[in-house]
């Protein structure tokens, strides 16, 4: 085991640098470009604009050519410098940490009623295949999962928040001052968070049905199910001991994938609701060309992608114990 995770940490590092190297190459070449509007914005009406450009970008070491500006923003990196953003005229790694929390409650609590509601009904759709059940949730569930997310934002604002006026249409309450009741404050949350999660079940919770109905059906069709069910095993023990853990094996696989998602933000839900979690401060980055937000952002991504993919290996070994690591 200490030798297969040392093997793949050293992969995912050589990973982590071929993603940096084609991250920078693509968003130097971005037709965005944040210090030209700053540059633009700041000469006014002197017309100092080149002057000027060439100081914010001597000030941002991106005078140089792109290679130049790849080493420089590397050797940086590997000290812990995710540089500043040119939009939030912060570090980057502040800016990341401060909106990750709202992204991060938003997608797990998201998730975690994802998994309640879909894993049992997968389960029992397989159990009673093409019955009533299993046609009413495949219907809604592939209606859920072919709405585009912004669309299905809108309809919901529309409807809940406009037209009956029982949730807010989107953002987030300000911090409670000296004075104001956190208690309130936190339901008042709450109800900002409502339609933006709704919107973020509806759209996944068919995938995780759908998975765990089509993994469940291969399982109740294996001979070992048979051998229970002739044994005189319940068909509640039969499902729940025998068929449920073998499930959860592939299910595996979808639960560390998640984890990019749970800390790097549901960017156009987000944008949508407008929501100041981590995806809509990373899209904002991203219209204005902010090459060291943008950077540091994806670079955490891949991080958690290479983590999410070695917990996934791993976990593998420990739900089926039939899987060796070497």
């Amino acid at each position: 085991m200490v030798k297969y995770c040392i093997k793949r940490i050293l992969l995912s590092l050589l990973i982590l640098f071929g993603v940096s190297l084609i991250l920078y190459m693509l968003v130097w070449n971005m037709p965005a470009d944040y210090l030209e509007q700053q540059a633009i914005a700041m000469a006014g009406s002197t017309g100092n604009y080149e002057e000027l450009l060439a100081n914010l970008r001597s000030y941002y070491g991106m005078d140089g050519t792109m290679m130049e500006g790849y080493w420089s923003w590397l050797s940086k990196f590997l000290s812990g410098d995710l540089g500043v953003s040119f939009k939030y005229s912060r570090p980057v790694e502040d800016v990341i940490f401060e909106n990750m929390g709202v992204s991060f409650t938003l997608s797990f609590i998201a998730l975690i009623l994802e998994l309640v509601i879909a894993i049992p009904l997968g389960i029992k759709c397989a159990c009673n295949q093409y019955g009533k059940l299993d046609y009413i949730a495949t219907v809604l569930t592939m209606i859920g999962i072919s709405f585009p997310t912004f669309f299905l934002g809108s309809i919901v604002i529309k409807f809940f928040a406009l037209d009956l006026g029982w949730l807010p249409v989107g953002g987030l309450p300000a911090d409670p001052g000296p004075g104001d009741s956190r208690f309130m404050w936190f339901l008042d949350t709450v109800k900002h968070l409502i339609l933006p999660m709704v919107v973020l079940v509806v759209l996944n919770i068919g995938a995780w049905m759908r998975y765990t109905r089509t993994n469940t059906l291969e399982v109740l069709n294996a001979d070992y199910i048979r051998t229970a069910r002739a044994k005189g095993l319940s068909e509640h023990s039969v499902v729940y001991k025998h068929v449920f853990r073998n499930t959860l094996i592939p299910l595996v696989t979808l639960l560390a994938g998640t984890l990019p998602s749970l800390f790097g933000g549901a960017m156009i839900t987000e944008t949508v609701f407008d929501i100041p979690g981590i995806g809509n401060t990373a899209y904002q980055a991203m219209l204005a060309g902010d090459i060291p937000f943008i950077m540091g952002y994806n670079m955490f991504i891949a991080f958690l992608t290479v983590i999410g993919i070695l917990i996934t290996d791993i976990m593998y070994a420990i739900v089926d114990p039939r899987v060796k690591l070497a």
